[in-house]
């Protein structure tokens, strides 16, 4: 059976997105319309053009008949799944109604009447085999998660030959765009990009199991990060300015003075993006660093602080 181009059918290039499918096949079905055009055999163009909207107009349709494409441009002849019947005019039946109409056999061949998908339980598909998921880890670090850029994903496919023997398994590399607010643990499905199925089946589906890797500086807390921002006594006590790494870059903080250990300061838009594309915040949690080495000059002058401040961190012990 002869494959079929509905690229081609549109006037459009692979890989065309849903505003410029729409746009071809409002202007085409206006051109071909039985009831106002005037071009030669305009019915069976314009059934042609109904045709390849109904494939191209939705991801599902549009993937399968990619894969077969891709197929076809390999040199790899299409083959109708087994036991599928011809009506025998090879191409469109003598109905067509408004409502989108029958469909050439090569639409029928892969997709069933009415345009109704058949996947792999499908009577229409009873003696093929849907393509096997599968399943793999992304490490994901955290600024990858702020990313415009997709991600290159590099992973292996099994496959098999026609009576289900396993062959060598297949190299395939996808660029993915991660998702805004993924969580570690999260399970992102790409529908038809698991390993390829039998007898004209569906392909699989590949499961993308996110894993945030560790940051060596953050903490991740829901969609907020805390970063332990390590202050010295005199910090603490006199206040400072205090430039803190984020995942953009770096900032200056302004530490009030008398900040005690374990305080923790917001700084709002500087966290992880959630689902609504929205910026957690960044929690900087401070700690008192105490010098480890110090000269004579260095000790005289804490025992002087502790003498002229007359402090008692334990006063409440006493009372």
């Amino acid at each position: 059976m002869e494959f079929k181009d509905y690229y081609k059918v549109l006037g459009l290039e692979p890989g065309a997105d849903d505003k410029a499918i729409k746009t071809a096949y409002r202007k085409l079905a206006r051109k071909y319309h039985p009831d106002v055009s005037k071009e030669k055999n305009a019915e069976n163009q314009f059934k042609e053009v109904a045709e390849a909207y109904e494939v191209l107009k939705t991801a599902e349709k549009r993937a399968e008949y990619d894969e077969l494409r891709q197929q076809a441009k390999q040199g790899r002849p299409y083959a109708p799944p087994a036991g599928w019947q011809s009506r025998g005019n090879g191409g469109f039946s003598d109905s067509f109604g408004s409502g989108g109409g029958e469909y050439s056999d090569f639409f029928e061949s892969m997709f069933g009447g009415g345009g109704r998908s058949r996947g792999p339980q499908g009577n229409a598909r009873s003696s093929g085999r849907r393509g096997q998921d599968v399943e793999m880890e992304l490490p994901i670090l955290l600024e990858e998660t702020l990313a415009d850029e997709a991600k290159k994903v590099a992973f292996q496919l099994p496959q098999y030959s026609a009576d289900g023997q396993p062959l060598a398994a297949i190299n395939k590399t996808l660029n993915v765009k991660i998702p805004a607010g993924v969580s570690d643990g999260e399970r992102i499905r790409l529908k038809g990009q698991g390993a390829p199925g039998l007898g004209g089946a569906a392909n699989g589906d590949l499961y993308l199991i996110i894993r945030l890797v560790p940051h060596p500086l953050f903490d991740v807390e829901a969609h907020n990060l805390i970063i332990t921002v390590p202050l010295t006594p005199w910090e603490a006590a006199l206040g400072a300015k205090v430039a803190v790494p984020t995942l953009t870059g770096k900032i200056k903080l302004t530490i009030p003075a008398k900040t005690p250990r374990g305080q923790r300061l917001r700084v709002k838009g500087k966290g992880l993006v959630n689902k609504l594309g929205e910026r957690g915040d960044l929690y900087a949690l401070f700690k008192i660093v105490i010098p480890q080495q110090a000269d004579e000059q260095s000790r005289q002058l804490w025992a002087q602080l502790a003498e002229t401040a007359a402090f008692d961190p334990r006063a409440e012990w006493s009372k």
